[in-house]
């Protein structure tokens, strides 16, 4: 193959990654170029991050003339916002969990950015993310995980199809990290020392509450502490536990919260068996599965009191004790919070941690719970719609009544984990051997079988 024929736009962000990707392609024989986009005009009033576009593209356009490969420049800034801004907008208001750089990738750099590539003439896109790819005969593109456990970004990549990953190259899917480092140092490339970018893809780090409330009204409401008394009396949470609890196997125990565990690292699998599911589901209901996959509803009521303070026996008002929980706080609006979430909340005199295990939009509260273990972010069961499941290699798809096991995470970063996925009518729903923390609607749910990603949904409730 003459790869001089070969002609391949990197999208060339600034970055060391990207920077290294367009460096080995042109060392390769490739025919490349270069094209650096713009996502957004902090005039629109619509982005206002630490990152700036200005000087990523002047480090990007340094690049370009180091590395020898003609650079251009494309405003895709209105799609953008159209396509992965108003829908995170969208999201949070319903009390969801958007991940705007998986949208960003399937709707932007692999499809807005690829039509553009292509009219230039490109046979290819290429970026510096963190994955493999490999051709499978007859069967089309597979991806899988980066060399890199720690860099692994197959996750962000989770919704692309057949004919995205068929005009697709990612060049430091087989290096690390530091050896992408070492190799922009030593090529000499103006990025090399470039600090890695944060935040919302495109966007840089921004204060999520304060990003939102450019578009998203700011109403108060009450923080609820809940209490295990609650647990005690909910007749879905004792369903639910009593439901897995019946269909362990012989010799199988149930851990019922989250055994805590910063996600420092991501760990890949290197092919180790999954293990058996600890759970029998051969005559598991369609019914069942849905109740399983049910989150939990919070609905607490507080009464008052008038009582008599001080020497001259002021009258005021106050909450009576409740044994399912308390008024801890006040918060700005519940769509500003997501399930999991530790910051912000403003929540003190407890000795542990305080968590958002809920949020009811309609009711304008959030729900909270102290320390880690705290029954409300634990969760065994969760449910994609029909519609929201997306399968890389389509020929892979499930069938209603179909069940396999996978190693699934719900979010970047996330330690892999070993799960039964089950396909029905109404939906594919994920039942994993342990409990996962902090489940959240808008999340995606991605699976992996080895080292390969093979599809990925958003999570329904």
């Amino acid at each position: 193959m003459d790869k001089s024929k070969i002609k391949v736009c990197v999208g060339l962000s600034g970055g060391v990654d990207s920077s290294v990707a367009a460096y080995l392609l042109k060392q390769e024989g490739y025919d490349v170029f270069a094209m650096f986009m713009q996502n957004w005009h902090e005039a629109d009033a619509t982005l206002h991050g630490d990152c700036e576009w200005e000087e990523d593209r002047y480090v990007a356009e340094l690049v370009a003339r180091k590395i020898g490969i003609p650079f251009y420049f494309v405003d895709l800034s209105g799609q953008y916002r159209e396509r992965v801004v108003d829908y995170m907008f969208d999201e949070y208001a319903k009390g969801r969990t958007p991940n705007p750089d998986v949208l960003c990738n399937r709707e932007i750099k692999f499809d807005a950015f690829l039509q553009v590539a292509l009219k230039y003439g490109a046979d290819y896109v290429a970026t510096g993310h963190y994955c493999r790819r490999e051709e499978i005969p007859g069967q089309g593109v597979s991806i899988l995980e980066g060399a890199d456990p720690n860099k692994d970004q197959t996750y962000f990549l989770c919704q692309l199809s057949q004919e995205q990953l068929s005009k697709a190259l990612f060049p430091i899917g087989h290096l690390t990290k530091p050896e992408v480092r070492r190799i922009a140092k030593e090529a000499e490339l103006p990025s090399a020392e470039k600090k890695d970018s944060q935040g919302i893809c495109f966007v840089g780090k921004v204060d999520l509450p304060t990003f939102l409330k450019q578009k998203l009204t700011s109403v108060e409401g009450d923080i609820v502490e809940v209490f295990d008394a609650y647990y005690a009396a909910d007749e879905l949470y004792n369903w639910q536990q009593e439901k897995l609890s019946s269909m362990l196997k012989p010799g199988k125990a149930l851990d019922r919260t989250v055994h805590y565990a910063p996600e420092e690292k991501i760990l890949t699998t290197d092919g180790a068996p999954l293990g058996e599911c600890p759970f029998e589901l051969q005559d598991i209901s369609e019914e069942d599965l849905k109740r399983l996959a049910t989150p939990i509803s919070y609905k607490i009521d507080f009464e008052t009191e008038t009582y008599r303070s001080g020497k001259k026996h002021i009258k005021k008002t106050r909450y009576k004790e409740n044994p399912f929980g308390r008024i801890v706080g006040r918060h700005e609006g519940a769509q500003f919070y997501t399930i999991g979430q530790r910051k912000g909340l403003g929540v003190g005199g407890h000795a542990n941690p305080v968590f958002v295990i809920a949020t009811d939009t309609a009711a304008n509260r959030i729900y909270v719970g102290e320390g880690h273990d705290h029954k409300g972010l634990s969760r065994f069961c969760l449910a994609i719609r029909p519609d929201e499941i997306h399968w890389i290699r389509p020929e892979m798809a499930m069938r209603p009544g179909e069940q396999r096991r996978y190693r699934v995470r719900i979010r970047y970063r996330q330690p892999l984990q070993s799960a039964t996925l089950l396909m029905r009518e109404s939906g594919l729903y994920i039942l994993f051997d342990a409990p996962q923390r902090g489940i959240s609607p808008g999340q995606f749910a991605v699976w992996y079988d080895g080292q390969e990603m093979l599809g990925s949904g958003v999570i329904g409730q």
